[in-house]
């Protein structure tokens, strides 16, 4: 094994390790449990992230990433916006019946919690979130609406929109909190908060 790719596998057995130890304890979550359960020391740790706010924020990017690579081939190129988020919308639903859906909650409600007990890693999660969704943008971004392309402008505010709503959607359904929201129904969402787009442009010009 060179170098290159033992770091790759510590740095590989520390996030898989972090993903187990910070979805249960949260900001309490401890540096030498994780560096135990991946067979490494808290030293290593420390030489592939830094910190424990590093190792963090790395763990969102690692779990993200799949994410929305996934959503890139749900959403392919030649569909118009209407279309574009109907499949995203769709995809999202279909993930809220994941076999890890439950584990990807609890990190999300733990992330949420670290970020409140600590604002800098509450900054620094932001900043790896909004890395990620630029994906996103750059998906719906040029894409045909009304008889004119969509711009990254547009196409950002829709983003935040979409997270909005399928963050708290995607909260509620393996909760038992939606009831009734079926595929359907989250593309009947995504269908209308996109068809405010020209709304939208009009708001900002307003601004």
């Amino acid at each position: 094994m060179t170098r290159a790719e033992a770091k790759e596998r510590n740095r590989r057995a520390l996030l898989d390790a972090a993903f187990q130890v910070v979805s249960r304890d949260g900001y309490r979550a401890k540096l030498d449990e994780i560096a135990e359960r991946a067979d490494l020391t808290t030293g290593a740790i420390y030489s592939l992230f830094g910190s424990k706010n590093g190792l963090v924020v790395a763990l969102v990017a690692d779990y993200l990433r799949p994410y929305y690579e996934e959503i890139e081939q749900a959403v392919p190129a030649g569909l118009d916006l209407l279309e574009a988020v109907d499949a995203f919308a769709r995809y999202c639903r279909r993930s809220c019946d994941a076999p890890d859906a439950l584990s990807g909650l609890s990190l999300q409600i733990t992330l949420l919690d670290m970020a409140l007990h600590d604002p800098e890693l509450g900054s620094q999660l932001a900043a790896s979130i909004r890395s990620q969704e630029d994906h996103l943008v750059a998906l719906f971004t040029g894409r045909s609406h009304n008889g004119s392309v969509v711009t990254s402008h547009q196409a950002q505010r829709l983003t935040t929109a979409l997270r909005a709503v399928f963050v708290g959607l995607g909260q509620g359904v393996p909760l038992g909190l939606a009831p009734g929201a079926d595929e359907q129904y989250f593309a009947d969402v995504a269908r209308a908060l996109a068809s405010g787009m020209s709304l939208i442009d009009h708001d900002a010009d307003a601004s």
